[in-house]
């Protein structure tokens, strides 16, 4: 299950309240990504909420192609955000309330950690398969990323 799966929309009763419609609580779910994308309804909730809201679709679903919004656009550009706020030194629970605070979205830590995890170790797999086929450059450059998602410079 990808780390998206796994994101939601905070205060999420309150939300729908004031929607006064249903809609998943998954950030990355279709109805929602729809709600957020088309505007639709947006007037209707508080203006922190609006903002935080408008903030999201601005940054993860501002596409140039509208088909893009349902091949994987919002969720790497959000895998994106997820990794730059690790490589700036971010742990989980501070990627948690960081994006709290940015987006009104929640995840719960120990996701993060294991989406963070696994990106770990994938780089290792791929710096091995680079150093066997013979690229050293690549191996470096993946191990210096490896470093960086790790918490290691």
């Amino acid at each position: 299950m990808a780390i998206t799966d796994k994101v939601y929309l905070k205060n999420h009763r309150q939300i729908v309240s004031q929607l006064d419609t249903s809609i998943p609580k998954g950030a990355f779910k279709g109805a929602t990504i729809e709600l957020l994308y088309s505007g639709e309804g947006l007037s209707k909730v508080d203006d922190a909420t609006r903002d935080r809201l408008l903030d999201f679709a601005q940054d993860f679903l501002d596409c140039k192609d509208e088909n893009q919004l349902y091949t994987g656009y919002p969720e790497r550009q959000f895998i994106r955000y997820l990794l730059e706020l690790r490589e700036q030194g971010l742990g989980p629970d501070d990627i948690v309330d960081v994006m709290g605070d940015e987006y009104m979205l929640y995840a719960y830590p120990g996701d993060v950690l294991s989406f963070l995890d696994q990106g770990v170790r994938t780089l290792e797999a791929a710096e091995t398969l680079a150093e066997v086929d013979g690229n050293p450059r690549a191996a470096q450059e993946l191990g210096r990323v490896k470093r960086s998602l790790s918490g290691r410079r």
